[in-house]
This record gives C-alpha cells, sequence and structure tokens, in this order.
C-alpha cells in the first residue's frame, strides 16, 4: 500500500519521525530498532541511519507498506 507524506514547507523529516507519524511503528523506540536491523528501505536502499533525512521525492518502504514524501 502507498501512503503520501507531505512534509509542509519543513526541509526534511527524520526516517524514524516519518516510521512513527505515518503509524509503521508504534513507538520511536521501534523505529530505531526496525532502522538497525535493516528493515528498512528509502529509494530501494537499505537504510540503517536512523535520523537520515528524508526529503521530498524520497520513497521510503518497510512491512510491504511504501510512503511517498513530497513537498
Amino acid at each position: 500500500m502507498m501512503e503520501t507524506f507531505k512534509l509542509d514547507g519543513q526541509p526534511f523529516i527524520a526516517l524514524n519521525n516519518l516510521l512513527k507519524v505515518e503509524g509503521l511503528v508504534e513507538s520511536g523506540a521501534m523505529a530505531k530498532q526496525v532502522i538497525a536491523a535493516g528493515m528498512v528501505t528509502v529509494n530501494g536502499e537499505v537504510e540503517l541511519r536512523k535520523r537520515c533525512k528524508i526529503v521530498a521525492g524520497s520513497l521510503v518502504a518497510f512491512n510491504g507498506e511504501s510512503v511517498q514524501v513530497c513537498a
């Protein structure tokens, strides 16, 4: 399933925050765990940095769900 996240004037959102805000994980701690375990991809590449800056145009995927980030 593909969701869309709008940055609403912000230049970026941290990867762990995006997972939490979109409800893909239950907590910030869980977000950090799944990122560290290599279970999250950004633009098709595994991302291990929990505070990775996600900008407009990025596609984040986790657990069969995707989030397209737009400005």
